[in-house]
C-alpha cells in the first residue's frame, strides 16, 4: 500500500523516528563520499506552482544523489495549467513516475492529487503546511540538542503554514510550543482546535512575543507577508513591526537557545542581522538538513 506525507498530524512516532534515523544515515553517507544511490532507475515529478529555492534544489539535488531523476515540472507549461483535472493528472502521472511531490497553493490540492495518484505524493508546501520543512527543523534540532522532548519552541510571527505545522508537531510529539501571533494573525482555528488536546506539552498562543519566548529551548520566526499576500506588505510591516526576534527578544530565551528561520529572511524586519547572523543561528544548517530529511522521505516512500 502506497504511503504518502500530506501533513505532520499523519505521522506517528515511529514515522519521524525512521525518517530522522535515515536522515542521519544518508547524512554521513555524503559526508563520507560513499555511494548510497537507493533510488537508481526512480523518477520524481515536481510540480510548482509557487516559485522556489530550496524545496527545488533540495529534491533535485535528492534525487540525484539517489541515484534517480527528478523532473522539474511547471503548472504553467503543463496541462494541469491548461485544465486538465487533478483527478486525472494523478492517474496519468502514476503511469510515468514513481512519486509526485507539490508545492502549490491549497491543500485540497494535493490531497485530491493524493487520492487519485496510486504512486506516493509528497507535500512540497502549501498555503495551510509546509510538513517537509518542519521534519527537517526537527531534525536540526535533534543534531543541536541532542532531542526535541520537552523543549521549549517559541514561534513569533504571522500564524501561516509553518506555524500550523509547528502545531501539528505539538500534537504527535513532546514538545512545549508558545506562539505569538498579532490579533486577526493567528494560525488556523481549526488546527489549533484540533491538536490542542493531543498535546502532551501544551500549546499556548499570546499575543506579546515575550511571553511566548521566555525560557524558550528554540526562537522561530518566518517572513511577515508570504507569497500571494504582497499587497499587504505595508499593512503587515505595521502590524508586525514588534514580532520581530532581536537581541532584546533573545535574551528572554535560554542563554543556550538556538534561533531557526525557514528562509528566505528579510532581516531588519521578522529577524534582525545581528541575530540571524549572530552564534545563537542555525539557519544554514537547518537549510542543509533540507537534502538529508527530504532524500530520507524519498528513500522510504518510493
Amino acid at each position: 500500500m502506497k504511503k504518502d506525507l500530506l501533513s505532520i498530524y499523519n505521522l506517528e512516532t515511529a514515522d519521524f523516528e525512521k525518517i530522522w534515523k535515515n536522515a542521519a544515515r544518508l547524512k554521513k553517507l555524503l559526508k563520507q563520499g560513499k555511494d548510497h544511490a537507493s533510488l537508481k532507475g526512480k523518477t520524481l515529478g515536481m510540480i510548482f506552482d509557487k516559485s522556489s529555492t530550496r524545496t527545488r534544489i533540495s529534491f533535485e539535488v535528492g534525487m540525484y544523489q539517489l541515484g534517480g531523476i527528478a523532473l522539474f515540472l511547471n503548472s504553467r507549461d503543463t496541462q494541469i495549467g491548461r485544465g486538465e483535472t487533478i483527478a486525472d493528472s494523478a492517474r496519468m502521472m502514476s503511469r510515468y513516475l514513481n512519486g509526485i511531490m507539490i508545492r502549490t497553493f491549497a491543500q485540497d490540492s494535493v490531497e485530491e492529487l493524493a487520492r487519485y495518484a496510486t504512486i506516493p505524493v509528497i507535500n512540497g508546501l502549501t498555503d495551510l503546511f509546509h510538513p517537509c520543512q518542519i521534519l527537517s527543523d526537527l531534525f536540526t534540532i535533534i543534531e543541536k540538542k541532542g532531542s526535541y522532548e520537552k523543549l521549549k519552541v517559541a514561534y513569533i510571527g504571522d500564524g501561516n503554514n509553518i506555524a500550523n505545522s509547528w502545531i501539528e508537531a505539538a500534537a504527535r510529539l513532546p514538545i512545549q510550543l508558545a506562539l505569538a501571533c498579532p490579533q486577526g494573525y493567528e494560525p488556523d482555528k481549526k488546527i489549533m482546535n484540533k491538536c490542542a488536546t493531543d498535546a502532551s506539552e501544551g500549546i499556548t498562543l499570546y499575543s506579546d512575543p515575550r511571553e511566548a519566548a521566555l525560557n524558550a529551548d528554540v526562537l522561530y520566526t518566518d517572513v511577515w507577508t508570504s507569497m500571494g499576500q504582497e499587497a499587504e506588505v505595508k499593512e503587515r510591516k505595521k502590524i508586525f513591526k514588534n514580532y520581530s526576534i532581536n537581541i532584546k527578544l533573545l535574551a528572554e530565551a535560554k542563554k543556550d537557545a538556538i534561533v531557526m528561520h525557514c528562509l528566505p529572511a528579510h532581516r531588519g524586519e521578522e529577524i534582525t542581522a545581528e541575530v540571524i547572523d549572530g552564534p545563537h543561528s542555525v539557519v544554514i544548517d537547518q537549510a542543509e538538513n533540507r537534502l538529508h530529511v527530504q532524500k530520507a522521505i524519498l528513500e522510504i516512500l518510493l
